[in-house]
């Protein structure tokens, strides 16, 4: 149970090349898709990252076979035989309910965790649910887990109510292998969604239309192995263009899909960034003037909300008031309270922040409740005078191997602490009042 936390310091712009590593959301559900088969498969430019071991523990748990060699994971399904996946596992992460989508059509049974992973308040499954009753699967649910049954998954028209990324992943699992044809109406339309479809479309699915808001399955009898590579991951290489633009430096991402970032490009943008991009590769430089602007989260093609959190603190340098909106998660807030807290002037109200841009920050003690708002104090600590000591770095681990190496190989001042912090050290306090966490 050793502690950690990051210390950053002011650093200069940050200048170089960096390699996109492979999406985290991608990752996961490719991976409960893989155990669908009926030979291995082979997946490529998989992270190593906090929540990729602790799903590859939850396939090995069902019976399945699986060897990491670096960023390559095989996978051998052919010996599931549990579909009990452990409630303590699978509430480390939100997204265990695939599972419910890849095994229920052969297993006919499938229990499993509650939704869990960042702190943004609850994840509804109220779509996942919904679909899966339309496909004949019912639901018994307990205090920290439920159980889905079906003796048959028929395909069925689904209309989601809502854009759900994780529902129309887990539906499209789910359609699959059921008999008969599946409709997906008012489906996501997220570049994870087609890396699924892709991937069990080499499988031998019949997957048409991801991509797009109408995606029709026809259901298959069996899948069979194949190799695929993940798609870059979009949420860390939006993370980087920010990095530039809040430091003034130049970065070049290597490895990444610019039309997959084409939201936040447009926005950084307008906020003063300049781009250049190839097929494959992004440079950006920053701007010591930047533009306040106005931001409002929504569903692939528009910005995601998981960029909210880091453009809060590039909008800190932003002379000028800035708007940020974030429907999709309104919990997606709690950074502002630890920014605050650096001297920035943040009023939240009702799923909006309004930024006065343009004031010093001092560095200080501050907690990450979630991934992108560790990376939101990551950036800030980057300007502020003095130490920014940062907590939660598990947060941080769930979709970054190594944030302080790669950051720092950009030439950011940033270190990653391990074990007890030293007397006068403003964290010694903190762990004495806090429970070591469980890395």
């Amino acid at each position: 149970q050793m502690k950690k936390w990051l210390e950053v310091n002011n650093s200069g712009p940050l200048r170089g090349r960096i390699r996109v590593p492979g999406s985290k959301n991608s990752s996961l559900a490719l991976l409960a898709a893989a155990c669908m088969a009926d030979e291995p498969v082979c997946l490529g430019n998989v992270p190593n990252i906090a929540d990729i071991r602790n799903l590859s523990n939850i396939i090995i748990s069902t019976g399945a076979v699986l060897k990491i060699d670096k960023n390559v994971l095989y996978i051998d399904p052919t010996g599931i035989h549990s579909t009990n996946i452990d409630p303590g596992k699978s509430a480390s992460f939100r997204t265990a309910y695939y599972f419910v989508g890849a095994l229920l059509a052969r297993h006919k049974k499938v229990s499993v965790g509650y939704p869990g992973g960042d702190n943004l308040g609850s994840r509804p499954i109220d779509q996942h649910i919904k679909g899966l009753k339309a496909m004949g699967a019912g639901f018994t649910f307990y205090d920290n887990y439920y159980t889905v049954e079906a003796e048959k998954l028929k395909g069925a028209d689904i209309h989601f109510d809502v854009i759900t990324c994780g529902g129309t992943i887990n539906l499209m699992l789910a359609s699959v292998l059921a008999s008969g044809k599946t409709t997906l109406y008012n489906a996501a339309r997220d570049p994870e969604v087609v890396d699924t479809a892709v991937l069990l479309n080499k499988m031998g699915a019949k997957v048409y239309g991801a991509g797009t808001d109408t995606i029709r399955i026809e259901g298959v009898k069996q899948l069979g192995g194949c190799r695929h590579s993940v798609i870059p991951d979009r949420l860390v290489a939006g993370a980087f263009l920010m990095a530039a633009g809040i430091t003034n430096g130049t970065i070049t991402l290597e490895d990444v899909i610019p039309e997959h970032l084409g939201a936040c490009i447009k926005k950084l943008s307008e906020i003063g960034l300049d781009f250049t991009s190839t097929d494959n590769s992004i440079t950006v430089t920053g701007n010591s003037n930047l533009k306040s602007t106005r931001i409002k989260s929504g569903m692939y093609p528009i910005l995601a909300s998981d960029f909210q959190q880091p453009l809060t603190a590039l909008l800190l340098k932003a002379k000028g008031r800035s708007i940020v909106m974030d429907r999709i998660y309104p919990e997606r807030f709690h950074h502002c309270e630890q920014l605050k807290r650096m001297g920035a002037d943040i009023t939240v109200k009702n799923s909006v922040a309004a930024i006065n841009g343009g004031r010093p920050l001092l560095g200080t003690l501050v907690h990450a409740n979630d991934i992108r708002a560790g990376i939101s104090l990551i950036l800030s600590g980057l300007t502020a005078e003095g130490t920014t000591y940062i907590t939660g770095v598990e947060h941080i681990e769930r979709g970054y191997e190594d944030i302080a190496g790669s950051i720092g190989a950009l030439g950011a001042d940033i270190r990653l602490l391990t074990g007890m912090s030293s007397k006068g050290n403003p964290l010694e306090q903190y762990f004495v009042n806090r429970p070591a966490v469980r890395i």
